[in-house]
């Protein structure tokens, strides 16, 4: 894969996930939602969305910050998993309706939001829509410019 736009050494795009970064550090930062929650969000996303770049990010920051192997190696299938409670599946599968705009005629399934809406209250919910609306424009970014995973190093975006 070779990389088509150093996005790093582009101005505009500099800005531009600049701005992206700092709206989702005040969902991270906001304690409505648990860090568990929104990593295991984060990388499923990114996997759906195919980003090396984001899924080599956050599977290690999972594993940095002590996630069990289990959790993080079992994501991508998380429906036939058993480590997962069900508000994290409820999120899992927000996170994946709303990835999945396109394949999904009309978005997120009225009963997959009603299940959310067990788990988590409104400000929760509007964090956890920010949340995957902003990973998959970071996503986007990655895979169009053919951003390669595989040499982050935890905790060196902050």
């Amino acid at each position: 894969m070779s990389v088509r736009l150093n996005l790093f050494g582009s101005e505009i795009a500099g800005k531009a996930m600049k701005g992206i970064n700092t709206a989702s550090m005040a969902v991270i930062n906001s304690g409505l939602l648990p860090k568990a929650t929104i990593d295991l969000v984060l990388l499923r996303a990114s996997q759906i969305n195919g980003c090396g770049f984001c899924t080599d990010i956050h599977s290690k920051d999972l594993a940095h910050a002590g996630e069990d192997a289990a959790r993080v190696n079992l994501v991508a299938v998380w429906r036939e998993a058993t480590v997962f409670t069900e508000a994290e599946r409820a999120a899992l599968e927000v996170a994946e309706q709303g990835t999945r705009i396109a394949d999904a005629a009309g978005g997120v399934p009225d009963d997959v939001w009603t299940n959310a809406a067990k788990h988590y209250d409104e400000e929760q919910l509007a964090a956890l829509t920010c949340l995957i609306s902003l990973i998959n424009a970071s996503n986007r970014l990655g895979v169009i410019t053919g951003q390669p995973g595989g040499n982050y190093q935890p905790g060196q975006f902050g």
